[in-house]
């Protein structure tokens, strides 16, 4: 395909069509040249164009006429219109031209340097909106390759993890020395780790691509929120984590996004919480429409971090100097309260530490049970 920029010229004399094409011509522009309104528009119907040069006195469709059913159209409204007339400048004629979609005029007999000048502008502005284009589309395909990868990636690194747990937890079962024991934890908590960051890399592959498909089932927050933490407990030996309930806390949620969404935040508090004070949970189902999670730790979280807490690959501070985290927990967190049409908020103070507070509807319409949040 030819990489010529198209500069369409309609004026219904040959002669004129002729001398406009002399004084615009230069290697990699092409003229097209149409000798009435309809000509013109089987022309924009075939090319894409960067400009089109309009006369507006013309017989059976006269400029403004045209222009109309340019703009009438998806496929050229976006095509910039320059008119040309030899009438008298007045404001009326301005007026109407302008309504119809122009964006100059241009008086004969025309300024040969004038007209260059502006045609070269449409022209380079035309080059480089296709360009910008060319580089969106490079860089979704980008995106969508990475992502893919990041999908295969995680999907082939189970098996090992897997195996490698297994075998940990084989070696804590039969072996009595205590170094074995020793190191078999240690690895049994890496793989761990590893298989969290493995989770959420496939999760934020899922939430870039395909997006979020919900299984929403009847769930009591309570039972839920009691495995997590003693699912937490094997990986946090010792740490303290008071549940307190008020009110009906059932509702419609997808069981394993949820039981993601609150291991993350009760994980995110005890590791960055005080030994001397215990994680607190608290489940408020006082409202009828919503239940209100809260998980609070004596932490504080730095306010420059706060605008930037729920995005993703930022880890915080901790996180940067241990190594543990990739930074995805609370972007994945964010995406799945939103997915449910929840809504989530953090407060952070020196005097009461942090407090990450979710809002969950009971229920959630038919339509919404597959949300895209890429």
């Amino acid at each position: 395909m030819s990489d010529d920029t198209n500069v369409l010229i309609v004026d219904d004399i040959e002669q004129n069509l002729t001398a406009i094409e002399a004084l615009l011509a230069r290697p990699g522009l092409r003229i097209l040249k149409a000798g009435s309104g309809t000509d013109a528009l089987e022309l924009l119907l075939a090319h894409e164009v960067a400009l089109a040069l309009v006369d507006v006195q013309m017989p059976n469709m006269n400029g403004f006429e045209l222009a109309e059913l340019i703009r009438g159209s998806d496929r050229t409204r976006a095509v910039p219109l320059i008119f040309l007339t030899a009438g008298a400048r007045e404001q009326a004629t301005s007026f109407r031209g302008y309504e119809a979609g122009a964006v100059d005029f241009l008086y004969k007999p025309l300024d040969a340097h004038v007209l260059r000048s502006k045609v070269e502008i449409f022209v380079e502005l035309h080059t480089q909106k296709k360009q910008l284009a060319r580089q969106l589309e490079d860089l979704r395909q980008a995106l969508n390759l990475n992502d893919l990868f990041t999908a295969v990636l995680g999907h082939d690194l189970r098996n090992p993890l897997s195996a490698v747990m297994n075998g940990a937890g084989i070696l804590l079962k039969t072996s009595d020395d205590a170094r074995v024991l020793s190191t078999a934890g240690r690895i049994q908590a890496s793989t761990r780790r590893m298989a969290r960051m493995v989770d959420q890399l496939l999760d934020v592959a899922r939430i870039r691509t395909t997006g979020l498909a919900l299984q929403l089932e009847q769930t009591d927050y309570a039972d839920l929120c009691r495995n997590i933490i003693d699912e937490l407990g094997d990986a946090y030996p010792g740490c303290q984590v008071s549940v307190e309930i008020t009110a009906d806390v059932t509702g419609e949620a997808d069981v394993d996004r949820l039981s993601q969404v609150v291991s993350n935040l009760v994980s995110n508090a005890v590791q960055h919480g005080t030994p001397e004070r215990p994680v607190h949970l608290l489940l408020d189902g006082s409202r009828a429409e919503c239940i209100v999670l809260r998980v609070r730790n004596d932490g504080v979280i730095p306010p420059e971090q706060l605008p930037h807490l729920f995005d993703a690959f930022r880890p915080g501070l901790a996180h940067k100097r241990s190594g543990k985290g990739l930074g995805l927990g609370l972007y994945i967190v964010k995406k799945f309260v939103d997915a449910h049409g929840g809504s989530v908020n953090v407060r952070s103070q020196p005097s009461t530490g942090t407090e990450f507070e979710l809002t969950m509807p009971r229920r959630r319409p038919v339509q919404a049970a597959m949300r895209r949040t890429g």
